[in-house]
């Protein structure tokens, strides 16, 4: 890790302790939502707070280092760690409320589960509600995915009649996939005890204003989840693989599409960038800021500019393009078992630093899954990459044919990284 990360990590630490020791220990801090000038503002004790948050529990003394301010979770599991760390830290809290999915199996015609999930949820709320970290509740996590019964809309309403019944002091809202008009109709008519709404939107961040506007939701919303294009979003090679942004192109889709709606809608109190850690989502790349080594890739400086203006000192490598056999990926790479190819990379380093490469080979994941729902990550297929130089790579196309992908990793020597992968497809 660079000097400058360290002493960033540093100063962080001493702040977030004098912040724990003044913090009021075991008291709730009220959250609440004021309209002004034709917008509306968060408040938490009294002042404006705007999210500058990211979703997951990893990784939290960076989330402070960099600018960030806020968490979020998908439930309430080791609640009382992840509070207390928030706390030690300044940071605060959305925390999720699991309810039954749908497609998950979950029936909301049956009223006995409905009311067993009920108590649930009011036994966790009972639990944490006096945190002074918590900041507002997640009720579900895209309900609305893959669903027909409209029943489920009731459901979040009791949840939030009770937590305002229970907990005075903070916002009550539930975590949309996407922003249809079907949806916020329900809500509006369905869910009158809801603070606000949470979308989570990908490619098309930058026209979330607009199309919320359109459906006629006029009061507060956050952004829960936002982050690359997705992997349903762009294009797909013929043999049916997602095509993933390298880390220099999510970075700029970070950076404009925050731009363009997240900083600039009144309407808007804040967001929760997706995923402060790492995961296997189609790849093990492609929704994660850090690697699973906790490198961090350009995404992470680009959220340290929008969070406080100002770029990190030592910066992550920035990858132009990888082609594999004269290919990009978009020319949809077709290679014959056994024969080798050359990989060349072009990646520079904004701080001139040593860069080195890694490589690994992956069969294309097999273990799909929506919603975010945990995959299983492909093993690694060893011996058929040998590095040539920093910037080249020399490949043996595996003997058995099918789809396959090829990852980069750049790093400078300072914990930052580029990446990138190609797919390809090996027939005979």
């Amino acid at each position: 890790m660079s000097f400058s990360k360290l002493a960033m990590l540093t100063i962080a630490a001493l702040l977030s302790l004098a912040l724990s020791v003044s913090a009021q220990s075991g008291k709730p801090i009220k959250t609440e939502i004021v309209e002004q000038e034709g917008g509306y503002t968060l408040l938490r004790d009294g002042k404006p707070y705007f999210i500058k948050g990211a979703g997951g529990t990893s990784y939290l003394d960076r989330l402070k280092a960099y600018g960030g301010n806020s968490i979020r979770t998908w439930s309430t599991s080791d609640g009382q760690q992840v509070l207390d760390e928030a706390q030690r830290l300044g940071l605060t809290v959305t925390m999720g409320l699991s309810m039954g999915n749908e497609r998950h199996g979950f029936d909301y015609d049956d009223a006995k589960a409905v009311a067993e999930q009920l108590q649930r949820i009011r036994a966790e709320v009972l639990k944490y509600k006096d945190h002074p970290a918590l900041l507002a509740w997640g009720i579900g996590n895209e309900l609305n995915l893959h669903y027909t019964n409209p029943k489920v809309w009731d459901a979040v309403n009791a949840v939030a009649e009770l937590i305002h019944e229970i907990d005075p002091n903070h916002l009550v809202t539930t975590m949309l996939a996407g922003i249809n008009q079907k949806e916020i109709d329900y809500i509006k008519t369905k869910c009158p005890a809801l603070d606000l709404i949470a979308v989570q939107v990908y490619g098309g961040l930058a026209s979330v204003p607009e199309q919320i506007r359109a459906t006629g939701w006029d009061k507060a919303y956050i952004v829960t989840e936002w982050g690359p294009t997705g992997h349903w979003e762009g294009p797909q090679t013929p043999w049916g693989a997602s095509v993933e942004e390298t880390s220099s192109q999510k970075a700029a889709v970070y950076k404009s599409r925050y731009e363009a709606s997240i900083a600039k809608d009144t309407h808007c109190l804040g967001s929760y960038v997706f995923l402060w850690g790492q995961k296997q989502e189609r790849t093990p790349t492609w929704y994660g800021l850090f690697t699973e080594a906790g490198e961090e890739s350009e995404v992470v400086d680009v959220m340290q500019y929008l969070w406080t203006g100002q770029w990190p000192k030592n910066r992550a490598p920035h990858l132009d393009s990888v082609v594999l056999d004269g290919k990009q990926t978009l020319d949809f790479i077709y290679l014959k078992p056994g024969q080798s190819y050359t990989a060349v990379v072009y990646a520079s380093d904004p701080d001139n630093d040593k860069l080195t490469t890694r490589w690994e080979l992956l069969p294309e994941s097999t273990d799909l899954k929506e919603g975010g729902d945990r995959e299983r990550r492909p093993e690694a297929i060893p011996g058929l990459v040998s590095s040539m130089a920093v910037d080249q790579a020399t490949l043996t196309a595996p003997s058995k044919a099918g789809a396959y992908r090829l990852f980069l990793y750049v790093s400078d020597g300072n914990n930052n990284v580029a990446t990138a992968n190609i797919p390809f497809f090996v027939r005979r």
